[in-house]
């Protein structure tokens, strides 16, 4: 860029579009540096752990040293805010741009959308090559090359000073003019227009803290009233105190029975509330709720306590492993996983990146086994078994339909255990007439998982597998000590539940009693 008489050869239309995406990227940058100051502990230790490329054995030893773990940490969190800032005031733009490339360059490197390469980050779309990223990046290329500082924002003035002194030093002294001419020393006199160039885009950074404060709320009274007090208040949203039990609180650790020779806790984390989704019938805002509380620090807590009350075992997905495995590297414990191998519809796939990633065992997910089923595509089950047994894991079937289990026993399938649903079906949003629906219909209304119970528990008195029940408090509706008694005295030799961290004690107590009770039951015990 050239600037005559302190005006560029830019269109005002070049200038606007070059001004806009300079505030874009600008605004993406600060906010994405602000936010990981408002995460509780954020780190990129699980960004870059998970790095498949070239640069991993670098990221790796950069993992391996805590201390410079930590300084990546700020760096990240500080260039991207000053990267921001230096983008949407115009203050030494060319540098801001060149310095955010460097970052997204180093993004790019760590987990790029090639071909054969999979990557274990969820991503915002399907890409191959080209993503947001790489985007962005040339985006900041153009602004680098193109800058517009010194039209519009800090950098202006600092060109206007540079072309003043350049001036006068050019200019020849003559003995003739007065002895108080100006000199490179003489300061620069900026008229309002200049200024108000120079200063034009604070009104955005005025407008991002705005919209920052109404998004993380406003600091209150109240809340301060709150926290002077010492009350028990978990959240601001109520004053009311929440009381939990804690581990005080805990009358035994869960007992352990086996699957091959994997050792299994009789009760199981459930993955759904972790990972951010969960059957919440028309309550539609529930999944952003549970995304929200679930942090990556939260889930620690929440595996760290599990694994206290003796529940040695989560069940997820190949996405939700990675969190696992962060939890492994960071030394807080030894959770293992269990993965239902749904990956974007691809269950071989979904086996593969499991196994990578330490699953313990593996199984078929209960959707995609009902489907095969019905559509009678159960060879589909016993390619995906085959393929779990390969990798010296134990493999299993889900299902949620009692019709599935039977096609695979029909087909001479023999899992290392089963995944089926298992609740009765007394509580009020279920609804009798889904029991007359034909296939999978009844999953549709996200009010009931197993329409037979009876049945089911009848027909699996004659199965010797292990059986692993889930759905066992019907998502929410059963209470727990109603749904984990049905489960076991009906054939369930282990359950599967999701908890929160306060309700993991409770049902800790809850099924240690529950086990307790059925020790004597019509279905023999296969752990």
């Amino acid at each position: 860029m050239t600037l005559t008489n302190n005006k560029s050869n830019y269109s005002p239309l070049q200038v606007s579009i070059l001004l806009l995406l300079r505030l874009a990227i600008g605004w993406h940058f600060l906010y994405e540096g602000v936010a990981k100051i408002y995460t509780p502990n954020w780190s990129a230790a699980s960004f870059l752990d998970s790095s498949q490329w070239i640069l991993r054995d670098f990221f790796q030893w950069i993992l391996a040293h805590p201390n410079l773990l930590e300084i990546v940490d700020l760096m990240n969190i500080w260039g991207l805010i000053f990267i921001g800032l230096g983008l949407i005031l115009g203050f030494f733009t060319r540098i801001a741009g060149i310095s955010g490339m460097v970052l997204l360059a180093l993004y790019y490197l760590a987990h790029p959308p090639l071909v054969g390469l999979e990557s274990a980050v969820p991503a915002e779309g399907q890409y191959l090559i080209v993503n947001m990223i790489l985007i962005e990046f040339f985006a900041l290329l153009l602004l680098t090359i193109f800058p517009t500082g010194k039209i519009i924002g800090l950098d202006r003035f600092i060109f206007i000073f540079r072309n003043k002194k350049r001036k006068l030093k050019t200019e020849k002294p003559s003995s003739a003019l007065p002895t108080n001419i100006s000199s490179p020393l003489t300061p620069v006199d900026f008229n309002r227009r200049e200024i108000l160039k120079g200063l034009a885009t604070l009104p955005v950074i005025g407008g991002f803290v705005l919209v920052l404060l109404k998004k993380i709320g406003w600091e209150s009274w109240e809340e301060k009233a709150l926290e002077n007090q010492n009350f028990a208040a978990i959240t601001s949203a109520t004053v009311k105190a929440f009381d939990f039990s804690d581990l005080s609180d805990l009358k035994g650790k869960i007992p352990y029975g086996k699957i091959g020779n994997l050792k299994l806790s009789k009760m199981l984390l459930g993955g759904n509330l972790i990972g951010g989704w969960a059957h919440s019938r028309d309550l539609i805002y529930v999944s952003k709720l549970v995304k929200s509380y679930h942090t990556r620090e939260k889930i620690f807590e929440t595996f760290s306590l599990a694994e206290k009350c003796g529940i040695n075992t989560f069940l997820t997905n190949p996405i939700l492993s990675q969190v696992v495995k962060d939890y492994h590297r960071r030394k807080i414990g030894e959770i293992q996983f269990i993965s239902d191998c749904s990956f974007n519809g691809d269950l071989i796939t979904g086996v593969k990146v499991s196994i990578d990633y330490g699953a313990c065992s593996c199984y078929v997910h209960g959707g995609m086994a009902d489907s095969f089923a019905q559509n009678g595509q159960v060879e589909e089950i016993a390619k995906v078994v085959d393929l779990i047994r390969q990798n010296g894991v134990p493999a299993g079937i889900g299902a949620h339909s009692l019709d599935t289990v039977k096609a695979c026993v029909d087909f001479g399938l023999k899992p290392d255990y089963w995944m089926k649903t298992l609740h009765h079906t007394n509580y009020w949003s279920a609804n009798p007439k889904q029991k007359t629906f034909k296939g999978l219909d009844f999953l549709k209304d996200d009010n009931i998982w197993c329409i037979n119970p009876d049945e089911t528990a009848e027909y699996m008195k004659t199965i010797e597998q292990p059986w692993i029940a889930f759905k066992t408090l019907a998502a929410g509706a059963i209470p727990p000590d109603v749904g984990f008694d049905y489960a076991y005295k009906n054939g369930a030799d282990f359950i599967c539940v999701g908890m929160y961290d306060f309700q993991v004690v409770d049902n800790a107590n809850l099924a240690l009693k529950a086990l307790a009770a059925n020790q004597q039951r019509q279905r023999s015990w296969y752990a």
